[in-house]
C-alpha cells in the first residue's frame, strides 16, 4: 500500500493493491501496519462505519464535527466515482483554511483519511456512486456541523458544469469567516490532543 501527505496537516492518501482476475477485483482499503508507517500511531477505534449512495451531481459537506467530542474519518469509494475534498477547519492549525482533493473510485480505490477536527466534502461525478465510511465517534446529530462548499474563500474545487443537488443543511451552510466569528470551529491543539487519546485506545 502507498501512502501520501495531503496539502492539509495530518491528512493522508492511501492507495492499496488491486487484485484483478476474471472473476473480478479483489482489495484492502485500509492496513493498519501501512496506517501506523505513514501516521506514526494507529488507527483510532472505529466506533461507527456508514455507507452514503449518492446521485451524479450530490454533494455532502463541507461537514465537521464539533470538537470535543470530534471525531477521525477513514473514506473510500466502494463504488462509482467521487472528488473528494479534505479542508482545513482547525483555528491555529498551519494549514488553517487550506484543501486537497483526490478522486475516489472503485479502480484504484484509494482511501483518505482525516483527522480530528477536519472538514469533509464529496461531489458524486457518477450516479449510484458508494461511499464508505470508518468514524471514531458514533453520529449525535446536535454535534455535527457544516460549512458552505460555495464559500469563496475557500475556493473548493466543486465542478462548475455538474447541476448539483445539496441537502437544505448544507445550502444554508455559513462561511469560514462566519463559522470562526460563531466560534463554531475546533482549535487544533485541542484536536491534537483529542487524536492522540483516540489512538492511545486501539488495542494493538
Amino acid at each position: 500500500m502507498k501512502a501520501r501527505r495531503l496539502a492539509v496537516e495530518d491528512a493522508l492518501e492511501f492507495t492499496p493493491q488491486v487484485f484483478r482476475d476474471d472473476r473480478g477485483t479483489f482489495c484492502s482499503p485500509f492496513q493498519q501496519e501501512a496506517f501506523i508507517e505513514a501516521h506514526g500511531g494507529p488507527l483510532p477505534p472505529v466506533a461507527q462505519t456508514s455507507h452514503s449512495l449518492s446521485r451524479r451531481g450530490t454533494v455532502r459537506g463541507v461537514h465537521y464535527t464539533r470538537t470535543p467530542p470530534g471525531n477521525a474519518k477513514y473514506v473510500h469509494c466502494a463504488g462509482g466515482r467521487a472528488l473528494d475534498i479534505v479542508v482545513d477547519v482547525r483555528t491555529g492549525s498551519p494549514t488553517f483554511g487550506r484543501w486537497d482533493s483526490v478522486i475516489l473510485d472503485h479502480t484504484d480505490f484509494r482511501a483518505l483519511y482525516l483527522p480530528v477536527g477536519v472538514g469533509h466534502a464529496f461531489v458524486a461525478l457518477d450516479d449510484d456512486t458508494v461511499m464508505s465510511y470508518m468514524f471514531s465517534s458514533s453520529y449525535v446529530a446536535e454535534n455535527e456541523l457544516a460549512l458552505s462548499v460555495r464559500d469563496p474563500a475557500l475556493g473548493l474545487p466543486v465542478p462548475a458544469d455538474l447541476p448539483l443537488l445539496l441537502s437544505d443543511r448544507d445550502r444554508a451552510a455559513p462561511s469560514l469567516a462566519e463559522a470562526a466569528a460563531a466560534g463554531l470551529l475546533p482549535d487544533y491543539d485541542r484536536c491534537l490532543q483529542i487524536e492522540r487519546e483516540l489512538s492511545s485506545l486501539t488495542v494493538r
